[in-house]
């Protein structure tokens, strides 16, 4: 087992206190997740989350129940990218280790360059000056890179650089370069993850991040959550997808042990 996983672990044991809601001053523990409602934000060309109401009431003896269906793309809100979403061969989202899915986070603060230029792509470099100041990447890390989109979410407009739904272009929002997702394979992470809605930016045609990362079985989580609330080092994070037999992706919750 990994050491973040003892983490968890003893975090959750008889005795420790585990409020109702996730306030990280209180508990220690962050929500990095979006909540799934009509609000929530998809790839302009996948079906919506949507939710029914099957049955909200008492019945004659005046028993409460409730039920809904619901329904949605594999892809969107805080979700994971499986290997298999663009490589063949490799692992479907049931299919990805637990160990895989736990690991100490490593958050990139590219905020200012982002601010700059929208469609910009985290290059070797930011990768190399985080590691100056906070250290080398450790094998099994999960990197979170940290543009400062997430403060446009929901707000598909500005989040994605349009609201026309069914059309993916015209999109403008930071992403992965492949220059750099190729050196943070050769770092040996666990996942990749950004508050953007994609591991490529807006304007990428060829998802050359997302067939990096793919090929190496490197699960990846977009639309993540309060980033900006992460230390650069020292947290451990809990991806946790819905576990879909030959699913290439999944919505999933995500949290962070804070140090």
């Amino acid at each position: 087992m990994k050491p973040c996983a003892w983490i968890l672990v003893t975090s959750l044991l008889p005795g420790c206190t585990a409020p109702n809601a996730l306030d990280p001053v209180d508990s220690g523990v962050l929500d990095l997740t979006h909540p799934f409602n009509e609000k929530t934000i998809y790839w302009p060309t996948a079906e919506s989350f949507h939710l029914e109401a099957v049955k909200h009431g008492y019945d004659d003896k005046g028993r409460w129940y409730a039920s809904n269906d619901y329904r949605a793309s594999e892809h969107g809100g805080t979700h994971l990218d499986a290997p298999i979403h663009f490589a063949p061969g490799v692992r479907a989202v049931a299919d990805i280790p637990l160990a895989q899915l736990i690991g100490p986070a490593r958050v990139i603060d590219i905020r200012q360059q982002c601010a700059a230029e929208p469609d910009y792509l985290l290059a070797p470099e930011d990768i190399r000056a985080h590691e100056a100041r906070h250290g080398p990447i450790e094998p099994g890390a999960v990197v979170l890179v940290l543009t400062g989109f997430g403060a446009f979410y929901p707000d598909a407009r500005r989040y994605l650089g349009s609201d026309v739904r069914g059309i993916a272009t015209g999109l403008h929002f930071p992403g992965i370069g492949e220059a750099a997702a190729r050196l943070l394979v050769e770092r040996r992470i666990d996942i990749v993850g950004l508050d953007t809605a994609s591991l490529d930016h807006g304007p990428s045609t060829d998802f050359a991040a997302h067939r990096v990362f793919s090929e190496s079985n490197t699960p990846g989580v977009e639309n993540v959550a309060n980033l900006e609330k992460l230390p650069p080092v020292g947290a451990t994070v809990l991806a946790l997808p819905m576990k879909i037999e030959g699913g290439t992706g999944a919505p999933c919750r995500v949290i962070a042990v804070l140090p």
